[in-house]
């Protein structure tokens, strides 16, 4: 799969979001919505009623990341009022599977996230009920933080385990994606980078985009995975 962009508009500016979003139009493959609720990390951010508004003014389909204490009640209603790919976290969810079933049910792509301390081999057996395995490369809760490397090697082991089972799950990257580390993150078998900072810190953040896609496409086709 050719590597897509996300951006978060967790750096955007949120009194003008829809504006915000309108600048990426032309690039981004997704808008990533970074959903936090003060409980399961220490941020509150945007929620149901400011996605369901963006959903009226733009055609980018929507990311959304629920950093949320209870996913299993919410997750489902982000999908049945129109985002196309919606991920709760392992460390929340307590009936994971009904979950992400029931995103799927309700036409959305079903991602499963996983903090940097959680290893990725006990998901194995759940990569058949998943669209997307997000791996946070920052520590959640807030944008602008130092991309950590040492998920690297977790990145490769989940490219290894997605090989393995010869399934279509894309492998998203969040935190700390930019021009300086997005290449080390597709080269380990990274194809979907959510990046905020690198991209609303920007003079331009169409021209920000494709400049990430380029490395993200030159580091993939030299990619051994």
């Amino acid at each position: 799969m050719a590597p897509q962009i996300s951006p978060s508009i967790l750096s955007a500016d949120f009194a003008r979001l829809a504006e915000d979003v309108a600048r990426i139009a032309d690039s981004a493959d997704w808008v990533h919505v970074d959903v936090m609720d003060n409980h399961f990390v220490p941020n509150l951010t945007l929620g149901l009623p400011v996605v369901q508004a963006l959903l009226q003014h733009s055609a980018l389909p929507l990311d959304c990341h629920l950093m949320i204490e209870d996913p299993d009640r919410w997750a489902p209603e982000y999908a049945e009022a129109g985002a196309k790919s919606v991920t709760i976290h392992a460390e929340a969810a307590k009936a994971p599977i009904r979950t992400l079933r029931a995103i799927r049910s309700a036409g959305a792509r079903a991602g499963l996230g996983v903090n940097p301390a959680t290893p990725v081999d006990g998901f194995e057996d759940l990569l058949g009920e998943i669209d997307m395995l997000l791996l946070m490369t920052v520590e959640p809760g807030f944008g602008g933080q130092k991309f950590l490397d040492v998920v690297l090697p977790k990145v490769r082991r989940a490219r290894e385990l997605i090989k393995g089972r010869d399934l279509p799950v894309w492998l998203q990257v969040d935190g700390g994606v930019s021009a300086e580390t997005i290449e080390r993150c597709a080269e380990a078998g990274a194809d979907v980078f959510v990046a905020g900072s690198a991209v609303y810190g920007a003079d331009d953040p169409s021209e920000a985009i494709r400049r990430l896609r380029a490395q993200a496409e030159e580091a993939t086709a030299k990619a051994d995975w």
